[in-house]
């Protein structure tokens, strides 16, 4: 049994990225959509898609690489877990790297990047931050 679906997303893309594989696949959730949509919008994935496999619909992420198969998701890592959730306002949400990474929020109008929910002053759950 599973207990935290989007660490396993997480883990399943940090693992298929370290090996270069070209796509990820994994059981497919609402929350998982919309980290792979705010992935896609903030360029770090070509694309995602929905198929059916098995007993449940499953997530296939595309992913992306440098021109010279360089790593365009260098770290990932998931910032509130089951045991100790995070939260942030709209107005404590600072810039990850200067700019250069994300923080992927969870808030009352979907999943959306730092820079979507401090434009929206919206805050909400930390997910996850990547660079």
């Amino acid at each position: 049994m599973m207990t935290d679906p989007v660490a396993d997303m997480l883990t399943r893309i940090r693992n298929a990225v370290r090996v270069e594989h070209p796509s990820v696949e994994m059981p497919l959730s609402k929350v998982k959509k919309g980290l792979a949509d705010v992935l896609k919008r903030e360029g770090y994935i070509w694309d995602w898609e929905e198929f059916e496999g098995g007993p449940a619909k499953q997530l296939r992420v595309h992913l992306k690489y440098g021109p010279n198969g360089e790593r365009v998701i260098r770290h990932i890592r998931r910032v509130s877990k089951p045991g100790r959730r995070v939260y942030s306002g709209a107005t404590e949400l600072k810039p990850v790297l200067g700019g250069l990474g994300i923080m992927v929020v969870s808030t009352s109008k979907g999943v959306l990047s730092d820079r979507e929910a401090r434009e929206k002053k919206l805050g909400g759950e930390l997910l996850c931050e990547i660079w």
